[in-house]
């Protein structure tokens, strides 16, 4: 779902704003996963029930929500720019979707300005009748099945990789709508779940290694899919099982119907699910969430402990580590940061001097807790460094005698392909800098990171098996799990993939 040809990811994109950036030195220093996918059928208020459900996965996307429903004549589509609960709690844009079949999605735009066009699902009329998709992951041959589609003839009406998967399902010859599908997706690589519906069926599919993840859920004896499990204890719906990697499943009036039309191969779930992207309270392919960052933090504990008076987390990311560092170790864990929970992401900060209290528009140091005292801080990850110095020195300036940086994650040495907004590798700091000298960076004391033996040790596994990892782990190892089509094309990128400009 990256869109090369959007403008620079942290600028205004309206020229009338030219050099005033957004908040961003602090929110490009986090990581950003794209989307959230809900799906419900035959369910007789599927709208609402899938607008709940996406409240509940709102944190994989802020940027823009979308449902479509269908009604047994036709297929109704509310699309918007913003939060869930900015559109969807109201009355009547939910009666403006009628019907038992529904699909939606939430987005974060890994880079420029979210537009219109882009939000999903997307919705397409193909001969044999209406058909929507929402798509959470990134293709790695998106752009080069866009050139060849769009060399044969295919009008693109959004800048999304998830628009390919329409045209291709929209040019197979095959009979059955489920054959078309499959023979799309036998076409695509890279992460992909995705939740789709035409006029007589609700479709769920997770590519071949699993990167992604889909589950299956039952609310009033009607079949439900999401991204995660939380989505499903928003609405009271019982968690069924978790779609396999590779499998495409297919809910009709008849029933339901799996499909495995890939040859079996070892998973490779993405462990940033385990490190950041899912709710806490989320079970994703069988682990509990928080108890797996618990783990995280214990495994710090064991590999990195200095003497300290108290260990704190940078809310909110950080607080299950901490709190399982905290136990391991037995050093007592404080609220020494308190988060601001109502920060817009887009508040325009126009000078420097403005920009620089950022960090504590969102986070505030509680001095009661630090002052005078050794601390760790405990983070889930460090992506530029940014944010991480901003808080070191508001500890300091809180009183923090000593200032210790723990990060519950490896470090992150490689750009991501799958849906993840991380930088190119010049914009990492870990892949340009020795662990001292990102130490003299953020200001800490000391700093160090969980070893990748121990996250699998976290994850009750072994160690890592370089000749079969059990997850997708390519930001720390550079192991990609599948091919990089698009990166490894001698055909120059186009570097404007719309020639259309539009107001966001």
């Amino acid at each position: 779902m990256k869109n090369p040809s959007d403008p620079a990811p942290h600028h205004h994109p309206d020229p009338a704003f030219a050099g005033i950036e957004l908040q961003d030195d602090l929110e490009g220093d986090t990581l950003r996963e794209e989307c959230g996918v809900f799906g419900i059928f035959g369910h007789p208020e599927a709208a609402a029930i899938t607008a709940l459900g996406l409240h509940a996965l709102q944190h994989r996307g802020q940027e823009a929500a979308g449902i479509v429903s269908f009604d047994g004549t036709r297929f109704h589509s509310e699309r918007r720019l913003g939060l869930v609960g900015d559109t969807f709690s109201r009355r009547e844009v939910i009666e403006r979707l009628p019907g038992s079949l529904a699909v939606g999605h939430v987005r974060y735009s890994t880079t420029g300005a979210t537009i219109l066009r882009n939000v999903q699902p997307l919705f397409a009329e193909l001969n044999a009748g209406g058909f929507a998709v929402g798509h959470n992951g990134n293709l790695t041959n998106g752009l080069t099945l866009r050139r060849e589609l769009v060399r044969n003839g295919a009008m693109m009406q959004s800048t999304t990789d998830t628009e390919v998967i329409l045209h291709l399902v929209a040019q197979s010859k095959r009979g059955r709508f489920i054959d078309r599908f499959i023979e799309a997706l036998r076409a695509i690589e890279g992460a992909y779940s995705l939740v789709s519906m035409t006029n007589k069926k609700l479709v769920g599919a997770r590519d071949p290694l699993g990167i992604r993840p889909l589950v299956l859920g039952e609310l009033d004896g009607c079949p439900i899919l999401a991204s995660e499990t939380c989505a499903l204890d928003m609405i009271g719906a019982k968690y069924v099982r978790d779609i396999d990697p590779g499998e495409i499943i297919v809910f009709d009036e008849h029933g339901a119907e799996s499909h495995k039309p890939f040859p079996p191969k070892p998973p490779r779930p993405c462990i940033f699910e385990y490190i950041y992207f899912s709710r806490p309270d989320s079970i994703v392919g069988g682990r509990s969430v928080y108890e797996v960052r618990k783990a995280f933090g214990a495994q710090l504990a064991r590999e990195s402990h200095v003497e300290v008076d108290v260990v704190v987390p940078v809310p909110d990311s950080g607080v299950p580590a901490a709190v399982g560092y905290s136990q391991h170790s037995g050093v007592p864990f404080e609220l020494g940061i308190i988060r601001n929970h109502y920060v817009g992401r887009t508040f325009i900060q126009p000078t420097q001097s403005v920009r620089e209290l950022g960090v504590r528009m969102k986070h505030s140091a509680n001095r009661v807790a630090i002052e005078g005292k050794r601390i760790i801080l405990i983070d889930d990850s460090l992506v530029r460094g940014t944010t991480s110095k901003k808080i070191v020195r508001m500890m300091r300036d809180a009183g923090a005698s000593e200032v210790h940086f723990r990060l519950a994650s490896p470090p992150i040495l490689y750009p991501d392909y799958y849906g993840i907004d991380l930088p190119d590798r010049g914009g990492l700091l870990a892949a340009t800098h020795s662990l001292e000298e990102m130490r003299e960076i953020i200001g800490a004391d000391s700093l160090a990171f969980l070893s990748i033996d121990g996250m699998y040790r976290a994850m009750g596994e072994p160690g890592r098996d370089p000749a079969n990892p059990k997850f997708s782990d390519h930001c720390f190892t550079g192991a990609y799990p599948t091919h990089l089509t698009d990166q490894t094309q001698t055909e120059p990128q186009p570097r404007q993939l719309s020639l259309l400009a539009e107001a966001s």
